[in-house]
């Protein structure tokens, strides 16, 4: 099969596309076609060593923990999918090797769902990451009626599927940091946006005299001291970018977990038309490198994806 893979850690540039052997395919595994894969933060994180100490990792590896593809083959105890159909999935194994920057990906079942019917190819491979980590941390800070949630970065892959998941969880405002040249997308998505930087606290305020009830930060540092003091209780604070401080500040790091469940529901707001996945670019598989430049030079508005 091709694919992209890396035979040590470091800059973009060491992201080749080469000819690997077809990847293993345990009892509850799934062989998964791709057609898309999502570029997240997290992907060139992994390229440059940075999550080494968090999960066993092989050479050569594929970098790549989105996919929508078709199922090529399934080991003798899946129950769940057949070959031929379509599915997303959050393929999050126990070591990185077998990425999703590649034809084939093995995904364990408990990694899949159903591809949602209204989504297109990238916009599928767009959604689960980005999406599981919103749906996640609005859970954990239980989102519902009558909430004003703040996002950090309501225009990005996460924070704009977020701003999305917090309306269909009910909420009945939400306010986006984003830079000026994004608010109109940001209010496009149903959020109220205001510019993030020095004097955030009183902007927010300007809009929410009454501070917030539940916080998602997408950045860490300042953006954090100032939730703490926008947000009702800490306890709904949620970041996925600076476990240190905000549990000191009372909050909660969220780590995205594989979840077919938590899959199925994002796929069925999809379908029901109350989540949209928006493309800032795609490029086809062999541009893994130019994806991963944009992707790590920060300020995309919604989701970078490979076609393959």
């Amino acid at each position: 099969m091709k694919a992209i893979a890396i035979d040590a850690y470091g800059p973009a540039d060491r992201l080749t596309l080469r000819e690997l052997p077809t990847p293993p395919v345990g009892p509850d595994t799934v062989l998964v076609r791709v057609r898309a894969a999502g570029v997240n933060p997290v992907d060139w994180k992994v390229r440059e060593g940075h999550l080494d100490g968090a999960f066993p990792s092989h050479f050569p590896l594929v970098p790549g923990w989105d996919a929508a593809g078709v199922v090529e083959a399934v080991g003798p105890a899946v129950s769940g999918f057949a070959v031929g159909d379509e599915v997303i999935g959050y393929v999050r194994r126990d070591d990185v090797q077998h990425g999703t920057y590649a034809e084939l990906v093995p995904a364990p079942e408990r990694c899949l769902a159903d591809k949602p019917v209204r989504a297109s190819w990238p916009e599928a491979g767009g959604l689960p990451l980005a999406g599981l980590t919103a749906y996640q941390a609005l859970q954990l800070a239980r989102t519902g009626a009558g909430d004003t949630v703040l996002v950090h970065g309501a225009s990005g892959g996460v924070g704009h599927l977020a701003v999305q998941v917090a309306r269909a969880l009910g909420a009945d405002r939400v306010i986006g940091t984003a830079s000026e040249a994004n608010h109109d997308f940001v209010r496009s998505l149903g959020a109220e946006p205001v510019a993030y930087g020095e004097g955030l606290r009183d902007r927010v305020r300007a809009v929410a005299p009454d501070g917030v009830d539940v916080v998602l930060d997408l950045f860490g540092g300042d953006a954090l001291d100032v939730s703490a003091e926008l947000v009702d209780r800490p306890a709904r604070m949620m970041s996925t970018a600076d476990p240190e401080h905000v549990t000191r500040l009372g909050g909660t790091y969220v780590f995205v977990k594989p979840s077919a469940a938590d899959l199925a529901v994002l796929a069925g707001l999809v379908d029901a038309g109350r989540l949209t996945v928006h493309m800032a670019r795609t490029f086809p598989l062999a541009e893994a490198a130019e994806a991963h430049r944009l992707v790590e030079a920060g300020h995309v508005r919604g989701k970078v994806v490979l076609t393959v």
